[in-house]
């Protein structure tokens, strides 16, 4: 795998992800806990209930899927408990050889930025994980402290584009002047994401370190060709996206495409055995 330019010899995230995908599949499985998959799997809404649930997701998961994507908010809600059951899931999941994304979805400016990606992307902070997804809408120069400790500590960022929510699209949907010429809030995110994974490649990584966010059932997506870095596509299974849209809109960046779902696979629990044998059908539907 190439080291990333600036990670200190350790394999940088895209370099490992592609080999992670290569393997298992480009399946990213969600570990939502929420209160109503809690009451189906006949658990408690209680700390005692996300910690059995989020066992057996790990028990599912850990071995089979390239990437995991727990929900922090699901955990915050129960304070230190709830990180606490987190940080241990990390762990596991990292020992099961899959990589791990927060969805903390984190965006501010100056030191408090920086202290969120101390949280997420530093060596030894016990809620270190390979990636975690973050917010642009404070301006993509204020992702600068995750950028740079993700590319430092070769892990990875996932920026939030264009989502699927009806909501979104009055912010992403904006249009702005970039050197006289109108573009799309969510094309100058990717593109200043295409920027910042260039060096990377230059450097023969098959993939940056940053990625987006892109529903993955949304009609359009803004142009991925230069991307040169992973998309997260949130949106398929429960939410009705398949196979052929995630197609559709990455395009010829279907392989660094990486579907995410979560429900559609939750509600084959709390059977552990169940919940591998869905992962495994989803993998199957999105080879690398």
């Amino acid at each position: 795998m190439a080291e990333s330019p600036s990670s200190g010899g350790r394999a940088g995230f895209g370099s490992r992800l592609v080999a992670a995908t290569e393997a298992r599949g480009r399946l990213c499985a969600g570990i939502d806990p929420h209160p109503s998959l809690l009451r189906d799997w006949g658990l408690g809404v209680d700390v005692a209930g996300v910690e059995t649930f989020t066992r057996i997701c790990v028990e599912a998961f850990a071995g089979t899927v390239a990437l995991v994507k727990p929900q922090v908010a699901f955990y915050e809600a129960f304070g230190s408990k709830g990180f606490t059951i987190l940080e241990r899931a990390l762990s596991d999941l990292s020992d099961g050889g899959a990589l791990t994304l927060a969805d903390a979805k984190r965006g501010d400016i100056g030191s408090t930025m920086a202290a969120y990606a101390d949280a997420w992307l530093s060596d030894g902070s016990p809620l270190a994980v390979d990636a975690v997804t973050v917010s642009p809408y404070l301006g993509f120069g204020s992702l600068e402290p995750a950028l740079s400790l993700a590319e430092e500590t070769g892990r990875g960022v996932f920026v939030l584009a264009a989502t699927s929510n009806p909501e979104g699209r009055s912010v992403q949907g904006a249009m702005l002047d970039r050197d006289g010429r109108a573009v799309e809030l969510a094309q100058d995110i990717v593109d200043r994401a295409a920027q910042r994974n260039a060096p990377h490649v230059a450097a023969g990584e098959p993939s940056g370190p940053v990625g987006v966010v892109v529903g993955a059932t949304l009609e359009r997506a803004p142009r991925l060709d230069d991307l040169a870095g992973p998309i997260l596509m949130p949106g398929v299974g429960a939410q009705g996206a398949g196979p052929a849209d995630v197609d559709r809109l990455a395009g010829d960046c279907r392989r660094l495409a990486l579907p995410n779902i979560s429900r559609g696979i939750l509600r084959h629990g709390p059977d552990a055995d169940a919940l591998a044998a869905a992962v495994a059908r989803a993998a199957g539907e999105y080879p690398a």
